[in-house]
Order: structure tokens, then sequence, then C-alpha cells
């Protein structure tokens, strides 16, 4: 079932989504050749909880880290540990905060010093894949207009957007309904209210979209072993244009 939020839960998300937008930018900041995603990992943890919140990931489904960790082809859920980052990586980290009873969830791929042209295009065709995607969350659209926007973008940049993983609902819950893939036809899934808040987050690989999850049952990997790029963001539908919740300031 979808919850629409009342004014003073959008506020609480507001504050969610704020902090977690935070220890996103901490964590981006973090990115270079020599760094472990366990280094990483502490800061987002530590950052998270001197704030009074707990990091939304840490325990979830078993799950060992704060942030979820992804290199090159690892799309999401990489787990942190002892692996030092190289020159020419390019780094997906996903956060989510829990702070007064509400989510927020983002993510951002970081280049590691110098990468490659394509490397960093595939970074920023799956950021710009987020916005053009949002221009269609607005009140009467469907979900299905939003993935349809993503999808359309990135296979026209010569890329593919991941099947098996979506977006969804952000709230009381880290996952709530609805899902919100990044691929599909237009015009199909719930309709669009006032009220929601959706985490959309285009999963792209540079080749092709199948993927695979490692022996650890959490390390997701393109199955040809292309780079891979992820962004996302939580959003609010309003009865204008959408409303970013994960953004470090006011």
């Amino acid at each position: 079932m979808i919850s629409l939020k009342s004014p003073r839960e959008i506020e609480l998300m507001r504050r969610a989504g704020r902090l977690t937008a935070q220890a996103r930018a901490l964590a981006g900041s973090m990115v270079r050749p020599g760094v472990t995603t366990h280094e990483i990992d502490t800061a987002v943890r530590k950052f998270i909880e001197s704030h009074g919140a707990k990091p939304s990931f840490l325990g979830y489904g078993g799950f060992s880290g704060s942030a979820c960790i992804s290199i090159n082809e690892q799309v999401i859920h990489g787990i942190p540990g002892p692996r030092k980052l190289q020159e020419g990586d390019i780094v997906s980290i996903d956060v989510g905060a829990y702070l007064n009873g509400f989510h927020g969830d983002c993510a951002a791929t970081f280049p590691c010093g110098e990468v490659s042209d394509e490397a960093m295009r595939l970074i920023q065709v799956t950021e710009q894949s987020f916005w053009e995607g949002i221009r269609l969350a607005r009140p009467g659209k469907r979900v299905y207009d939003i993935s349809h926007a993503v999808q359309q973008y990135v296979e026209a940049n010569g890329f593919s957007v991941v099947r098996d993983f979506v977006g969804h609902g952000v709230g009381a819950k880290l996952h709530e309904a609805p899902e919100v893939p990044n691929y599909g036809p237009a015009g199909h899934g719930p309709r669009l209210q006032p009220g929601m808040t959706i985490a959309v987050e285009p999963m792209v690989c540079a080749g092709d979209w199948r993927v695979k999850v490692l022996k650890d049952g959490w390390t997701t990997v393109s199955a040809d072993g292309s780079m891979t790029a992820h962004y996302e963001n939580t959003i609010l539908i309003t009865d204008g244009e959408p409303e970013v919740l994960t953004v470090a300031e006011d």
C-alpha cells in the first residue's frame, strides 16, 4: 500500500533526507587512491550516529555495513572491507539514515583520481537520467512515465539500465510501495499523487544490463564485467514540480 505523507511527516523526511545527503557528500569527499571502503563506511556510520540517527542499512537483512560501496563492475550492495581504492576506479556509494522515525536514501558514483573519459561519461549520463526521469514526477503522471524517461535517456547514450533492481517508496520503512523501475512503457504503474515519497535510482551498465549476485549474497555485479554507475535521491511528489528531499543544505 502506498502511503501519502502528512505535512509533519514530510518535514521529518526532509530532516532525514538532509542528513542522508550530508553523509553521501562526506563519503564522496573521501574517495581517493589508498582509502579503504571500510574507512569510508566507518566515517559514514560515525557521522550519522553523531546526529542522533541510525544508518538505515546497518543490519538490514544481515548487511554488515552502514553504506553500500560498490566499485567499477559492482552495481550495488558492495560490502565495505579492506579493499583500497585505486586511481581510475569509479565508486558508487549508497547511504541511508533513519531519523525521527523516517528514512532518507540516496546514492552517487564518484571518480577516484583520474578516470577514463568513458567512465566519467557513464557517471554523468547516470546522474542526468535521474533528472530526466523526475521531470515526469508530477501528480497525475504514472510511475512508469519516470521509468520510461530514464531508460530512453540512458539507451540513447549507448548504455543500459539494470532490470533486476528498482527504486521504491521511502518513509517509515526503508522500502515501501511502489516499486520504481528504470525501464518500462510510459503510461503504466500507479498514478503519482502529492505526498508520495519515492527513491528514484538509475543503475546503469556500460555494457549489457544483466547482473549477477556474488557468493557473499550481496555484491551485485554486471554479468559481462562492464563498468557501472548508480545515482539516487529520495523525492516528494508535490502539487507541481517534485522536491528532492536528499539535499545536503536547506
